[in-house]
């Protein structure tokens, strides 16, 4: 299993596309798109991105557990019924959630993309992210939409990556290759998610797409194992998002034998789809809004990967905690509290927490009680890119990582003029 370029476009027979359109232009009252020329199209900020295969795929997703859907939702698992599906069409700079003419709206955008293809509207899954309860410019998704598909390309990962960025500061992409069953395999992905993130579904719209031969129940029991396992242990900023997807397309084009049970071939492509759907949680909790590092909690030694969990989500989920790593504050206390609230059982006399990065670790608490430690070092250590809150029960022999970010100003910044 090796990393690769080509994000999406990595697999067989897979092509992308990411241009400008304007959704965020103009009046949103469905008679105005304002982008005139192919220049706009290709040079202004990407906003409307599709991904297509040659071949009809097998398919899985996964979706936000807010009760409170975004319209593109419903439309999608209508159009997945079937567990097949042929390609992606998605928007940012807006969210296309709780506002006039949603569900149309997106139905509108699938009929597009099927005009612009000569396929059929139920052959698209459809995503939208951006501001939510306004009214989609939807005029300008349906005059751009030609353009689009005219873009398509088996070099276009990094325009429609691009594409359904919102308050990211980079892509999320990523591409593995892998054998199975004498075949060379491809998965590649790509995801946007920066604000409103927490765990029920990673808040987040990802992208998966793979040439591998396998069922759409395989995918789906795949997704269903990794998901909570990687999106899930995701939290910027407590927010679960009404638009979050995650979605793989499978076309088989690789030519391995099928996969159609839990066999050695599953659980190979399994390794690899974890470690795709791992590469885009942390790069997306790594990008979190205003965020200056990535801060990982790995809670070890716990009764069951299920406490831990709620343990380790507890801990990068804290304002103050994420406040401390901020200032390069080694303030353990704040994690012994939030472990605390967390609900999850374990015995607050036993914890050891240890705060590590690239430049060393410096344990901070022993069985519950501080420790002298040096103050400068520890700044230090707290002041990387990424720094891991290591926490250890001594009461099991399970374990799980989540993943957070910092509490900066910058998040204050971005989010209160977010709409206006």
């Amino acid at each position: 299993m090796k990393q690769i370029q080509g994000g999406v476009t990595a697999p067989k027979g897979f092509r992308a596309a990411g241009i400008h359109c304007g959704v965020k232009q103009g009046k949103c009252d469905g008679n105005q798109p304002i982008v005139s020329s192919m220049k706009d199209y290709l040079t202004g900020k990407k906003d409307l991105a599709m991904i297509l295969s040659e071949q009809e795929c097998n398919a899985a997703a996964v979706y936000t557990l807010n009760r409170v859907k975004a319209a593109p939702l419903y439309v999608t698992m209508e159009h997945l019924e079937d567990g097949v599906c042929r390609g992606v069409i998605a928007n940012s700079g807006n969210a296309n959630a709780c506002a006039p003419y949603s569900h149309e709206n997106a139905q509108r955008m699938c009929q597009a993309a099927a005009a612009a293809t000569g396929l059929k509207e139920s052959d698209f899954v459809v995503a939208s992210t951006g501001v939510i309860g306004q009214t989609l410019n939807i005029a300008a998704i349906e005059k751009g939409m030609p353009v689009l598909v005219e873009q398509l390309s088996d070099q276009g990962s990094d325009d429609a990556a691009n594409a359904i960025m919102t308050t990211d500061t980079e892509k999320k992409e990523i591409a593995l290759s892998l054998t199975i069953g004498g075949k060379t395999v491809t998965i590649g992905a790509i995801a946007k998610g920066s604000g409103m993130i927490h765990p029920n579904m990673g808040t987040m719209l990802a992208f998966i797409t793979t040439d591998c031969a396998i069922t759409s129940e395989m995918l789906s029991d795949a997704m269903r194992e990794i998901v909570p396992r990687t999106f899930n242990r995701v939290t910027v900023d407590g927010d679960t998002s009404t638009n979050d997807m995650c979605v793989v397309l499978a076309n088989g084009m690789a030519g391995n034998e099928q996969i159609e049970w839990k066999d050695d071939s599953y659980h190979i492509f399994e390794k690899a789809l974890y470690q795709v759907c791992e590469h885009l949680a942390r790069s997306i909790a790594a990008d979190g809004e205003g965020a200056s590092r990535l801060v990982t909690c790995t809670v070890s030694a716990a009764r069951s990967e299920e406490s831990a969990e709620r343990l380790a989500k507890a801990v990068v989920g804290s304002a103050l905690v994420k406040a401390a790593m901020f200032g390069a504050d080694a303030n353990w206390g704040r994690v012994l509290c939030a472990m605390g609230y967390s609900k999850a059982p374990f015995r607050p006399e036993y914890v050891d927490i240890s705060f590590r990065s690239i430049l060393g670790e410096v344990a901070v608490c022993r069985q519950g009680a501080g420790l002298d430690f040096d103050e400068e070092l520890a700044k230090n250590i707290l002041s990387q890119d990424e720094v891991i809150i290591d926490v250890v029960l001594h009461e099991g022999e399970h374990q799980a990582t989540c993943w957070g970010c910092d509490l900066t100003y910058d998040y204050v910044k971005i989010n209160g003029d977010y709409r206006t």
